[in-house]
């Protein structure tokens, strides 16, 4: 049966799924506009039409699968999920504010397991009951590995690309390499479409599934996808400028050749989680590819006291995420919702 609950935790979770997109806007388009391959109008309708493109590649959804598996089902509910979406858009909005490229992935899961513990714990039973741990710990391996492994794919291709064209013109290189951008840039968005816009998707299902409205096990109703692509696109299109600033200017100075090949290496390390569904963030991907591009020149040229900052926030995410849904599902216990 539809209620007004499940009309309020969709509505919601379309918005998560919009500030994502502007959120992590600066993921796809920081290093091309800061190169000055696209003007920024440009590199959000570019991003935005990739992140929609995924819509119609993929279709096993294995990260959606993964996320609807974080909470142990027995704890989950509507109020849980609602909790849950309400701190993850509370702390999405609060970095874009500060410009802080903190995780969306992270603060949708820790939000969602905050809640779950939360109501564990109002039934009696210990926090850690309400997660399964052997889906929560690759997601915290990961918030370490994903960055190093951007960092290795990102100096290795800029040392491979370097070795390459070390006889090249530089005039006639940086035009190869402003062009071959935009292929980089717009793979870079795919994959941000194909892993972050599913996320919101395993929560919807999950929703539908509470609801009554479909059985466990049921397939995805096909609406679900579509809203989602749709909705991290248009937060795209809106874009992150803040954050843009950070990710593009102040880890470390970015050219044609050293966007494609910070973009590429996300790209290609994004690819490789997708595939085995593990739901990573790309904030902390693009960011050690960045890095590892800028390792090529000498370790001076990354600005590390920008980085340290961006390390902390990536920290806290989950934790905080979690205590603000926390709070929140005591507060709806408390109004009686």
């Amino acid at each position: 049966m539809v209620t007004s609950l499940l009309v309020v935790v969709v509505a919601l979770a379309l918005i998560f799924d919009y500030t994502n997109g502007f959120h992590d806007a600066a993921n796809s388009i920081a290093t091309i506009v800061s190169t000055k391959v696209l003007t920024p109008f440009q590199a959000v309708l570019w991003a935005a039409a990739f992140n929609f493109l995924a819509y119609f590649v993929v279709k096993d959804h294995k990260v959606a699968n993964y996320v609807a598996k974080i909470v142990v089902e027995h704890y989950v509910t509507m109020h849980v999920i609602l909790a849950g979406l309400i701190a993850a858009i509370t702390w999405n909005l609060t970095t874009w504010w500060f410009g802080i490229p903190s995780s969306s992935s992270h603060t949708l899961i820790g939000g969602f397991a905050g809640a779950g513990m939360t109501n564990a714990m109002y039934m009696g039973a210990s926090a850690l009951h309400a997660v399964n741990m052997h889906y929560i710990l690759p997601i915290l391996l990961y918030i370490v590995l994903a960055p190093f492994i951007g960092l290795f794919v990102g100096y290795l291709i800029t040392i491979i690309i370097l070795h390459i064209c070390k006889n090249s013109r530089p005039a006639a290189a940086e035009r190869w390499f402003k062009a071959l951008q935009l292929i980089s840039s717009g793979l870079l968005s795919f994959a941000h479409g194909t892993n972050d816009a599913q996320k919101v998707m395993g929560i919807l299902y999950l929703a539908l599934i509470s609801s009554n409205i479909i059985g466990t096990g049921a397939a995805m109703p096909e609406w679900i996808p579509l809203a989602c692509y749709s909705a991290i696109a248009l937060g795209t299109m809106s874009g992150g400028w803040k954050i843009v600033k950070t990710m593009g200017t102040k880890i470390t100075k970015i050219t044609p050749l050293e966007g494609v090949s910070a973009e590429t290496a996300a790209a290609i390390t994004l690819g490789f989680t997708e595939h085995f569904g593990i739901p990573v963030s790309t904030t902390h991907t693009i960011t050690g590819s960045i890095i590892g591009v800028g390792l090529t020149k000498r370790v001076s040229a990354v600005r590390w006291g920008v980085t340290i900052n961006l390390v902390w926030a990536w920290i806290i995410t989950i934790p905080i995420s979690a205590l603000i849904a926390g709070l929140v599902f005591v507060l709806l216990r408390a109004l009686g919702y």
